[in-house]
């Protein structure tokens, strides 16, 4: 079956299925194509989450060292950005929490593959776009926001995609076949496919149904059933056009992916803010910057506006830039006031785990920022500071599902609204302020009101009760149990 032809019984039209195999065409012209290429795969400690999960790394070796077994499970990812692997990292806890092996497949990250040069110049391009959106608003505007909502949903985007996807294969050769993958980007799952693989789950990462996200041949899960229903329709993803819905059993609701140490000690993180608020200690205020490093100008604002309650020992901040160095030493060039109330957290992962366990029970003041080189330890890093926070403040992509009470900034792309939506339909989140003076005000209640984050955890109490935030678990189920 051509999946570039018919996706889920809809025909694709011939002009974009010629577009498809041009652009096919131009990846095999610039990177070549390796598809009969030998890459024997090899296993290490992940960094950072090796030990607490239970993660090995799949790496490109000189002879084949993996040892699967019927107690493996395989998570196809890419780095674009931090989300993807923040829901990598979410899919590994629940795999360990469940008595199996989580095995790492980057496939970014095997530079010397014809993947891994594709998927690098697709994430410096989509980089490259998220900066331009929050610097040039006729961009963001007439390009970005549209391409990101409207482009995306395309089903002849996917019909391009999943022709490219053909040229990923090579480093699948030695994954047994009937493995538990679950796969955090579309690519690796529609790659994973293309490779023969029977058990593949595709987690989907947005609450906003795009054809981009299409893996026929997967089980596809989402968080929300708002997006169910928009992906079993694909709503949408042809204006010119009913289209064919998708098979009852190719799509299922999960609820949100969410790492395994975080769900279990949702009530007593939860019970730890509320005592905070009651007691009027310092409110902890947790900044996460993006993979792409967008929203620089924001997080200026954000930090120029707590100041002074910082000064005041009400209110405490925690900043990860994730490996972002650059990033981090614009924001203190542009608030160079900060410096008095400053401690840093670079590239110690040890040391950073021992500051969250401390302020986990203890007092904290001034702000801690937060970068590491490696990325495992950049993206885990929010995981552990979330545990010890009161409000993260994110813009409403991957970490908008989370279960602590967050400040939702403006959005990057159009496809992220609806990440807001669904936390202000929770209650564990506000919904987004588009504008400084909008964030400005939702800062100030927040402070001031310490009820808000009461109420938050209370929703988060309750969506727990619910199952909302068993994702994670779920995902992994579906991929054993289909085995």
């Amino acid at each position: 079956m051509d999946r570039s032809k018919f996706i889920f019984g809809n025909e694709i039209s011939r002009k974009a299925y010629k577009k498809a195999v041009k652009t096919k065409a131009k990846f095999i012209g610039k990177y070549g194509d390796d598809s009969d290429a030998i890459y024997h795969l090899a296993d290490i400690e992940a960094p950072a989450v090796g030990k607490p999960l239970g993660v090995r790394q799949i790496v490109i070796g000189k002879e084949s060292t993996c040892k699967f077994d019927d107690k493996s499970l395989v998570i196809g990812n890419i780095r674009m950005g931090f989300g993807h692997y923040r829901i990598s990292m979410a899919i590994a806890s629940a795999a360990h929490a469940m008595g199996y092996t989580p095995y790492w497949f980057d496939l970014h990250s095997f530079k010397a593959a014809t993947c891994g040069k594709i998927i690098a110049e697709q994430n410096d391009l989509y980089s490259f776009g998220s900066r331009l959106s929050q610097k040039f608003a006729l961009f963001n505007k007439l390009v970005w926001e549209p391409l990101n909502s409207e482009g995306f949903r395309k089903l002849t985007y996917n019909s391009s995609d999943q022709m490219t996807a053909e040229l990923m294969t090579a480093v699948f050769r030695e994954l047994p076949k009937d493995i538990p993958y679950v796969a955090t980007h579309v690519w690796p799952s529609q790659a994973a496919i293309h490779a023969g693989l029977t058990h593949v789950v595709n987690a989907i990462p947005d609450n906003w149904p795009m054809g981009l996200h299409l893996s026929e041949g997967a089980i596809h899960t989402v968080q929300t059933p708002s997006s169910y229903l928009g992906y079993r329709a694909l709503r949408g993803m042809d204006k010119k056009r009913q289209l064919k819905p998708m098979p009852k059993g190719a799509i299922v609701y999960t609820g949100h992916y969410i790492d395994h140490e975080l769900v279990s000690n949702i009530e007593a993180d939860c019970e730890k803010r509320i005592a905070r608020a009651k007691g009027r200690n310092a409110v902890r205020w947790l900044m996460s910057v993006g993979g792409a490093g967008a929203q620089k100008e924001i997080f200026i604002s954000f930090i120029r506006k707590l100041l002074p309650a910082i000064k005041a020992g009400k209110a405490a901040l925690f900043i990860n830039v994730g490996d972002h160095s650059k990033v981090w030493h614009e924001l203190v060039n542009s608030v160079p006031q900060m410096k008095q109330f400053l401690h840093e957290h670079f590239d110690d992962f040890d040391e950073t785990t021992r500051f969250c366990e401390e302020a986990y029970n203890g007092e904290v003041n001034g702000i801690h920022a937060f970068c590491h080189s490696d990325i495992f330890a950049a993206v885990y890093s929010t995981n552990l500071l979330m545990r010890c926070s009161d409000v993260l403040i994110t813009k409403p992509s991957e970490l908008a599902f989370y279960p602590i009470p967050k400040l939702m900034i403006k959005r990057v792309g159009g496809h992220e609204a609806w990440g807001a939506i669904r936390s202000a339909e929770v209650g564990d989140g506000t919904y987004e302020c588009s504008t400084p003076a909008e964030t400005a005000a939702m800062i100030d209640m927040i402070q001031h009101g310490r009820d808000i984050i009461i109420k938050m955890c209370g929703h988060i109490l309750t969506a727990k009760k619910a199952g909302i935030y068993d994702g994670a678990y779920k995902a992994v189920e579906l991929a054993i149990g289909c085995k």
